[in-house]
């Protein structure tokens, strides 16, 4: 019969360190993702003709507070 040893194991200084830096790297990845995003939605917006924009319900004036 095997038997499982439940209780956590306290992570070492280290392993600790790398998670808080992996995490930094990904939360500064998906910054630069979502502003890409939006930049890339506003250059598409800004080219669209005013009555394109009325078709989706837009003014110019709302594109740069939508992206």
């Amino acid at each position: 019969m095997s038997v499982y040893n439940m209780t956590p194991r306290p992570q070492s200084g280290f392993a600790v360190l790398l998670g808080q830096f992996g995490r930094g790297l990904s939360n500064a990845h998906l910054g630069v993702r979502d502003w890409n995003n939006r930049r890339i939605t506003r250059k598409l917006l800004t080219r669209l003709t005013d009555r394109e924009l009325a078709d989706i319900g837009l003014l110019r004036s709302e594109i740069e507070t939508l992206a």
